[in-house]
């Protein structure tokens, strides 16, 4: 049997593994102690940390460390064209993230592995009074692994202040397909653009530190004042949810992936744009529209169409409450 994935040689409770580094000046300004439990507190810390590697001919889930408000339901084998595949739905039990809460999530994929993960629904951002939210995610994808991380929307509520930065380790020979999705705020209530400030940093690079993409994000209407920089062009564009998904792959060029994300979104009716990243290493998309139906489905579609490309098998039906 081949040995299982190291466990990480650090102190995962130590407040500087869970509290995010470089935190922009514009999250970082609003740091303050709260009136209720403070960073650090019993439930204010979440913590993942998953490996996995192939056993039997299958990906098993064989290294897991959780820390409550973050856990996982039991990984599941539910897809027909990649039986080997494992999936595994985050979940968070508080029902969302409020002020003073450090998460980090680490997610370890072995040679050979196939991994597919999801969040159980939308991640809510609750108002804040006093400091941030943040949200460290470290992604390893070693060599002939194939891996998914495609989260359901981040839903940020009037006055939410949030950062999360999400590092992505790809090795030579592996794939990752990679998803967000970034709503105004609760639009049933009438907010739109409320929070108080959004950012989040994606770092793409190779093992050996080569950089391969950095997608920034800076939203800071701040209640109402910077609203018009947020709905302009090349952020929202006076539209309500924004979509991204990167694929960094060499199981096909960059530009037969470019062409397939823009093939598969060309007759939906969304805006949207399609290019290759840094060193041909992949492409990706950003889509824009009013309705999250239409961008879910969108989003859908174009991760279908590279699963097809990719696999040669479609995507499953994740069928969620």
């Amino acid at each position: 049997m081949p040995p299982t994935l190291p466990r990480p040689a650090v102190d995962r409770l130590a407040p500087e593994y869970y509290t995010a580094e470089r935190v922009p000046p514009e999250v970082a300004a609003l740091a303050s102690v709260p009136d209720t439990l403070a960073p650090g507190s019993p439930a204010k810390v979440g913590i993942l940390d998953l490996g996995f590697a192939v056993r039997g001919g299958r990906t098993e889930l064989v290294e897991r460390y959780q820390k409550t408000p973050l856990q996982i339901m039991r990984p599941l084998w539910i897809d027909a064209g990649l039986p080997g595949m494992s999936y595994v739905y985050l979940m968070a039990t508080g029902g969302g993230i409020a002020q003073a809460d450090r998460y980090r999530m680490d997610f370890r994929c072995g040679p050979g592995t196939q991994v597919h993960l999801t969040t159980q629904a939308a991640s809510k951002v609750f108002r804040m009074e006093h400091d941030y939210a943040s949200q460290r995610v470290h992604l390893t994808a070693e060599e002939g692994s194939y891996v998914e991380y495609l989260p359901d929307p981040l839903i940020p509520f009037k006055d939410a202040r949030f950062y999360q930065r999400t590092e992505v380790t790809v090795a030579p020979g592996a794939t990752v397909v990679l998803g967000d999705t970034l709503t105004a705020g609760r639009l049933a209530r009438g907010e739109r653009h409320d929070y108080r400030v959004l950012a989040t940093d994606l770092r793409i690079d190779r093992p050996d530190g080569t950089l391969l993409a950095i997608d920034t994000l800076r939203l800071s209407p701040g209640g109402g004042r910077g609203r018009a920089e947020v709905l302009g062009p090349g952020v929202f564009a006076g539209h309500d949810h924004v979509a991204s998904l990167f694929v960094v792959t060499d199981r096909s060029t960059a530009t037969e992936v470019a062409d397939t994300l823009h093939d598969a979104l060309a007759d939906l009716g969304l805006l949207y744009g399609v290019s290759v990243l840094p060193g041909e290493c992949g492409a990706w998309v950003r889509l824009l529209d009013d309705s999250p139906i239409r961008v879910a489905a969108a989003r859908n579609t174009a991760w279908d169409a590279v699963r097809r490309l990719l696999t040669g098998h479609p995507a499953p039906d994740l069928r969620k409450p």
